[in-house]
This record gives structure tokens, C-alpha cells and sequence, in this order.
């Protein structure tokens, strides 16, 4: 029996909305794999040149939720498409742009457009694959979109800046960009609209403890992860002497277990549940960052912490997203979304408090700095333990 082409479409789909994730991704990331090149080409401390990072997360974590309200009633692929389209074009403009200031005003606009694009995508999967298979659908999208665009695209940026420039990467991110529309018009139904944000919703949302608490167990977590991970680069080097290459190495590290972490968590949440998945991995993140600290300056122990930190990076936010769907099933659509928000300010944060450190020539300081935060992240995972586990 011949299958109708909307069956195709919707088959395929979510494979377009992944790979628009790891456009995105790259686009967010991007900066933390190329500071040197910035810094030298664009005549800027390595500091300055991490702000690129500091203010496109303030830009996402306040554009998130912000353009999800104002856009919520748009049809799906018109508004994703269009995102897509900025994302092209607005890296396309950033290979060429002739200074730091151009660079920093063309990476707001791009971020305020492109913090639309995950949450809406994870979405428009809800609309367009059965009830029982959006879970996966999501994580599919969501988790590997992401974790490709670390565990591949992070150490490829880093190797093809060193060897090429930074504008090269820009260049090549605005093509993957512009692929990945033309998969989303040629895979993605049309007529998908969901349901409008509603802004009593928000005012639940901020009432319910349970989900002020996880969402600051997610501050937490990302702002020790990036108070390093900003500036792991110029740290390797200055601590090890590391070159790009074995400085992209260790972006694939911290992707590839990221990976391994994931797909741990998921066999096991099941039986273990999530909390107690949550501990785990909040565990080895808090190694691993303590690792890098204790090792700082030889290279082969702070390669071998940023695997064990790179378990729990993805795996962790994870387990967040379930612990809030079921601290209040209700709301979930708009505490998952504040996960996302809350996840930037987290970059915010760290990378702000990364880059005052290095400022300061503080480098060992960083690690331990960064340990402080997922501690604390860990002491309220333990403490906001469920009455039943």
C-alpha cells in the first residue's frame, strides 16, 4: 500500500528539527571553541571575547520565555523556518563583521531569534508523533541535537579556527544553517499551531516551591559548569600548553561522555527514578569538576575530569526536565520551558564569574570556584529528595 506524502513528512521531521538543533547549538556554543582567534584577531582580552558567551545567554534566558509568548500563536513551520533563516544569515554576517562591537550587536540579534528555536521545536514534535512516542521524540531532538553540536561541533570549531580563523567557522555554521531550513520547509507539515501561551500559567509556575527549587538546582549546575567550560580553552593552554588539537580533543571528551551519560540515565531512571538518577550524575559532574581543579596543569588528569564532568552534563538537565513534569504535570510545558531559561542564566552567571577570574590571572581558582557551585547544586538535589523514591 502506498504511504500518503504527509506520512513522509511527519516520519522525517523530527530528524529536520535535530539537525536544527545542532545549528543552534553551534551558534550558541561557538565562541567558547575559537577565544584565542577572537581575542588576537579582533584585538580584545580573552575576558572580552567571552562576554560573547555572558551576553547571548542574559539575551536567550530573557528571550526564551519572551518570544515564546509573543510568537506562540504562529503557525509552527512558518515560525521555526524563520528562525532557521536568521540563524543563516545573522552567522553568514557575523564572518564578515569588521569588529568586536559588530560582532557582539549581530550575536544579540541572532540569540534573540534563535532562543526561540529549541523550545518551539521540542514542541511541534508533540504535535506531529503520538502520545507515547513524544518522550523519546523530545529527547531525541532536544539531548542529541545538543549533544552532537558538543561532542562534534565544538571540537570541529575549535580545530577549524585554529587552522583557518574564526570567520571560517561563522561561514560554515551560516551553511549548515541554511541546509537545515531547506530540510524544515521540505519535511515539516504545515497547519501545526499550538496551543497560546498563557500567562496565568507563569504565575503557578512561581507559586509552586517545589519547581522554584529545581529550577535553582539548574542555575546552579550551569553556572559551576561554565564558570570553566567558557574558558576551557585558553585554561588548557595557559595551565598545560595544550595546542588546538588536543584542546578540540578535549571538547570531544566532554560531547562523547555526555553522550555515554545520557544514554546511562535513560536505561535506568526507569527503576532508579529520577531523583536518585539525579544524585548520581550530579555526583560525577561534582567529580569531575573537582578533578579538574586538583589536576590543574597536567593535561592528562584534566582530560580524564572533563570526561567524567561530561556524564552528567547533559544527563543532569535531564533528569531536571522529569523531575519538574512530575513535580506539577499541569504546568509542565511552562516549568520545562523556565528549565530552559533558567538553564541561561546559569551560562550567564558562570561565564561572567569564569571570565572575572581569569581576568585576574586566577586560574587555578576557577576549578574550585566552579566545584562551590555544583555542590551546592548537589546539597539541594539531596535535600529536595521526594517523601517516596
Amino acid at each position: 500500500m502506498k504511504k500518503p506524502p504527509d506520512f513522509f513528512a511527519r516520519r522525517f521531521a523530527p530528524t529536520a528539527l535535530m539537525l536544527g538543533n545542532i545549528v543552534t547549538g553551534c551558534s550558541v556554543l561557538a565562541p567558547a571553541g575559537m577565544l584565542v582567534e577572537l581575542s588576537g584577531d579582533l584585538d580584545v582580552s580573552i575576558r572580552t571575547a567571552g562576554l560573547l558567551i555572558t551576553f547571548g545567554a542574559i539575551m536567550l534566558c530573557v528571550g526564551s520565555p519572551v518570544t515564546a509568548w509573543l510568537t506562540s500563536r504562529i503557525e509552527r513551520r512558518s515560525l521555526l523556518t524563520a528562525t532557521l533563516a536568521v540563524l543563516a544569515l545573522t552567522n553568514a554576517a557575523s564572518a564578515f563583521a569588521p569588529d568586536y562591537t559588530s560582532l557582539l550587536i549581530i550575536r544579540l540579534i541572532m540569540l534573540a531569534v534563535g532562543a526561540l528555536y529549541t523550545p518551539q521545536a521540542a514542541g511541534t514534535a508533540a504535535l506531529i508523533v503520538p502520545v507515547e512516542r513524544r518522550g523519546s521524540t523530545i529527547a531525541y531532538i532536544f539531548f542529541l541535537g545538543w549533544s552532537l553540536a558538543a561532542a562534534i561541533g565544538l571540537p570541529l570549531i575549535t580545530l577549524v579556527a585554529s587552522r583557518y580563523g574564526w570567520r571560517t567557522v561563522y561561514g560554515g555554521i551560516g551553511v549548515m544553517g541554511c541546509v537545515s531550513f531547506l530540510l524544515l520547509i521540505w519535511r515539516l507539515p504545515r497547519g501545526l499551531v499550538g496551543a497560546p501561551v498563557d500567562l496565568e500559567t507563569w504565575t503557578d509556575v512561581g507559586r509552586n516551591r517545589m519547581i522554584m527549587l529545581l529550577l535553582s538546582i539548574t542555575t546552579l549546575q550551569m553556572s559551576g559548569q561554565f564558570v570553566v567550560f567558557t574558558f576551557m580553552g585558553p585554561l588548557l593552554a595557559k595551565l598545560t600548553g595544550a595546542g588546538p588539537d588536543a584542546i578540540g580533543l578535549v571538547f570531544a571528551c566532554y560531547g562523547i561522555f555526555g553522550f555515554i551519560g545520557i544514554a546511562i540515565a535513560t536505561r535506568i531512571v526507569d527503576s532508579w527514578g529520577a531523583w536518585k538518577t539525579s544524585v548520581l550524575f550530579t555526583v560525577l559532574m561534582l567529580l569531575g569538576v573537582t578533578g579538574w581543579a586538583l589536576s590543574a596543569g597536567i593535561y592528562p588528569l584534566m582530560a580524564a575530569s572533563v570526561a567524567i564532568w561530561g556524564l552528567g552534563f547533559a544527563s543532569t538537565n535531564s533528569m531536571q526536565q522529569v523531575r519538574l513534569v512530575g513535580a506539577a504535570p499541569s504546568l509542565a510545558s511552562a516549568s520545562v520551558s523556565l528549565n530552559t531559561s533558567v538553564l541561561y542564566v546559569g551560562q550567564a552567571v558562570g561565564s561572567a564569574v569564569g571570565g572575572l577570574l581569569y581576568a585576574r590571572d586566577l586560574l587555578h581558582a576557577a576549578g574550585y570556584v566552579a566545584a562551590v557551585f555544583v555542590a551546592l547544586a548537589l546539597t539541594m538535589v539531596i535535600l529536595t529528595r521526594p517523601k517516596r523514591v
